[in-house]
């Protein structure tokens, strides 16, 4: 007769439950590079301490990911509490974060105020229209756009379409003249002097002559694309096409010679040879550049918008400094700390990009 071992249930009760727990620590390891992409690393050792997995190792991780930082940042607003009102300015004292954060909730109220606003005026225009329409005066009916202020989130919107514009004209002669200084050292020679002179001007500089030349070149300036956006736009690519030209001439010059000589060998065409040999070989140096590019482009447009006045963040910050009332300050340090945070989100949008497109460990 065969014994009955009185264990087996248990052993497989055991081997289930390590088998649950292997795939669940498989799933958060996989969600950690997404964490890390994010700027959210601390995400993965709760998850890890909500699993199971060694809680003392797991606090010491979120300590040193979430608590650490937390208490840097109670630190720094107690220190900025205590200090600014100490410090006198034309505009009154430097505001603390209480007042800061008022502005940040009377700004928010603005906003609202005038979508309302705009809401009242397009009623009032419709039922205007639809009377004349009823009385058979359609031919007087008219549509107008709501002229009011705009508000501050309509000035971050104009801000950030106006620096992806003028990004995606850099990328788009940054990349291919990359490639061929990368790929031809006679390129190279004629195109690194040009980088050389132009890549430490300041948009401070490029500003006047970007202005005259589209002032005469562009015709119109109305409508999708004012004068103002073209101007910022093409401010934004002059100073931030540089970091992403010379990122990707050296990604692609740093291209395995063995590559190279096995696409000599197999005689593939300059277009095969570059979607399928140069641009994935050299991805994580020209991201590289994309993501620096993309951070001068944002830093170069604030200064851009206040020189010219052109509508934005910049324009913001500039129109309050002028103003000089006594909420003005708080509200720059709102524009400041926006201007900030955007930045970082447009890195981390531009660092996701990469994991996505590139094989690249570095995270």
């Amino acid at each position: 007769m065969t014994a009955i071992d009185p264990t087996a249930p248990t052993a497989a009760r055991d081997a289930a439950r390590d088998a649950r727990r292997a795939r669940r620590f498989a799933r958060i390891s996989k969600l950690d590079s997404w964490f890390k992409v994010l700027g959210l690393p601390w995400l993965t050792p709760i998850l890890r301490l909500a699993a199971g997995d060694t809680p003392r190792a797991q606090l010491r991780e979120i300590w040193r990911l979430l608590g650490v930082p937390l208490v840097a940042i109670v630190l720094f607003l107690g220190i900025w509490a205590a200090l600014a009102p100490k410090v006198q300015t034309s505009l009154g004292a430097i505001p603390g974060p209480a007042q800061v954060w008022d502005q940040v909730r009377v700004l928010n109220a603005d906003a609202a105020a005038e979508r309302a606003k705009a809401a009242e005026f397009y009623a009032r225009q419709d039922e205007r229209n639809a009377q004349l329409v009823a009385d058979g005066k359609a031919d007087k009916v008219k549509t107008r756009a709501y002229t009011g202020k705009p508000t501050y989130y309509q000035q971050i919107w104009t801000s950030i379409q106006t620096v992806f514009f003028g990004f995606l004209i850099g990328t788009a002669v940054a990349v291919p003249l990359g490639i061929v200084s990368g790929l031809s050292p006679t390129a190279n020679a004629a195109i690194n002097p040009l980088v050389q002179v132009f890549k430490p001007v300041s948009p401070l500089a490029w500003l006047p002559i970007v202005t005259m030349i589209v002032s005469a070149v562009y015709v119109g300036g109305e409508g999708a694309m004012p004068k103002s956006f073209i101007i910022s736009a093409v401010t934004v690519t002059l100073c931030s096409l540089w970091p992403t030209l010379i990122n990707t001439a050296l990604g692609v010059a740093s291209i395995d010679k063995d590559l190279v000589n096995v696409s000599k060998v197999l005689k593939l065409g300059p277009w095969t040879k570059i979607t399928r040999l140069v641009l994935p070989s050299a991805l994580p140096l020209i991201f590289t550049g994309l993501r620096l590019s993309l951070g001068v482009g944002w830093m170069v447009l604030i200064a851009a918008e206040m020189l010219a006045q052109n509508p934005g963040l910049g324009k913001f910050v500039w129109d309050e400094f002028q103003n000089g009332s006594s909420q003005s300050l708080a509200r720059i340090m709102v524009a400041v700390f926006t201007i900030g945070i955007i930045g970082f989100l447009l890195d981390r949008v531009m660092f996701a990009l990469q994991s996505l497109f590139t094989f690249s460990n570095n995270r």
